[in-house]
């Protein structure tokens, strides 16, 4: 999931910010002294709870902390921590899918309610030639769709986007009621022929991937992507609010008005409200692996992964494939991965072409983030 740029346990917690900060890192730092600036300038100017990195390149492996993992207990971000991924969840739905066209299960050029027919898709096509056609499975991966976001329902955002989260945190949400918030407004444009980020998609994608295979998209995952990769930090947790395994706190200003607003512990809510968008959970050393496995092509063939990493525009910096972001940075160097934020929790992960340098971040909080700077401050230095 990734939340809308104008936002960006059992009992919620009123935290008291205490304003510590430990740093650590698996060695010295060995070329990393300019990510660990940005990180700790993360914790001391912007806010961010904690940090946590880890970098795989040709000097070995770092991994690099600052700030805390919990304002309660005094207790540093720890190696190997798990967190909630948020978006970084796409391009796990998106391998599948690939993987599925590579056995030829289905086409990506494929309509959507080819797969999914009970689905009301009417108002979101366009016509070629004069004949008309719908949206296609291409189109969720690449979020060419026109199809809005369902996280910008106002209804929703007023409910999940703000202090009335504390709430609502527990609720179970079904994919086709939230697809139906995304379906319920007009479309931006008209299919393939714009860009437009919409978690609405990915929704969809799982939708899909259950139609096509006959199992649930987690169980795909798990059998085409966690299994073999051996990835036992990463889970679909579905409805269950835990995080399992070792971790520490998730903090949320809830996305409140004003200078100061109250910060919370978010560490328990129920991801349904992400679902295949970004439900899922992982640690640095797993996404690592798996992003770095992924562009160097030991999860599709050759085709499929071309088709991934043919990209179109979407803001000044970032070019968007099949699930798959392509960064070009202010030294010049590119970059593939993706990042994404869910309540408490901002990740990152990147790596460049050939996979020799990956790089993966997490910061504890959802507010002042911007992992931007921790890419940079890695592969420009």
């Amino acid at each position: 999931m990734h939340l809308p740029r104008a936002l960006l346990s059992g009992m919620i917690t009123l935290v008291t910010v205490t304003g510590l900060a430990v740093s650590s890192s698996s060695a010295a730092d060995r070329g990393h002294a300019r990510t660990r600036e940005a990180m700790e300038a993360l914790v001391e100017q912007d806010g961010a709870p904690g940090v946590l990195a880890q970098v795989e390149d040709g000097a070995g492996v770092w991994v690099g902390s600052t700030g805390t993992g919990d304002y309660t207990r005094e207790r540093p971000r720890l190696a190997h921590d798990r967190f909630r991924i948020g978006s970084v969840t796409k391009p796990f739905l998106a391998t599948v899918l690939l993987q599925l066209e590579s056995e030829g299960r289905l086409r990506l050029d494929d309509p959507v309610a080819r797969w999914l027919p009970g689905l009301r898709l009417g108002a979101y096509g366009g016509t070629t030639g004069g004949r008309p056609h719908g949206v296609t499975l291409r189109q969720l991966l690449g979020h060419t769709s026109g199809i809005p976001d369902y996280t910008s329902d106002p209804a929703l955002r007023a409910d999940y986007f703000s202090p009335r989260f504390l709430t609502h945190r527990w609720t179970t949400h079904t994919p086709e009621r939230l697809v139906a918030r995304g379906l319920s407004r007009p479309p931006l444009f008209p299919p393939g022929a714009d860009w437009s980020y919409s978690n609405t998609n990915y929704l969809l994608v799982g939708m899909v991937i259950e139609s096509v295979t006959g199992h649930s998209y987690a169980t795909e995952v798990e059998n085409r992507v966690l299994r073999p990769l051996k990835l036992r930090d990463t889970s679909l947790p579905g409805t269950s609010s835990r995080i399992p395994g070792q971790h520490g706190r998730e903090y949320s200003t809830l996305f409140a008005p004003g200078a100061h607003p109250p910060v919370r512990d978010v560490t328990s809510l129920n991801p349904s409200l992400a679902g295949a968008s970004g439900e899922m959970i992982s640690s640095d050393r797993d996404l690592v692996r798996f992003v770095r496995a992924l562009v160097t092509g030991k999860l599709l063939p050759p085709r499929q992964l071309a088709e991934m990493r043919t990209t179109r525009s979407a803001d000044a910096t970032d070019r968007y494939g099949l699930g798959l972001a392509e960064r070009t940075l202010p030294c010049g160097v590119t970059v593939w991965g993706h990042d994404g934020t869910i309540h408490g929790s901002t990740t990152a992960v990147f790596t460049t072409p050939d996979g020799t340098h990956t790089a993966a971040f997490n910061v504890n909080g959802d507010w002042s983030v911007d992992t931007r700077g921790l890419v940079e401050a890695e592969f420009c230095d």
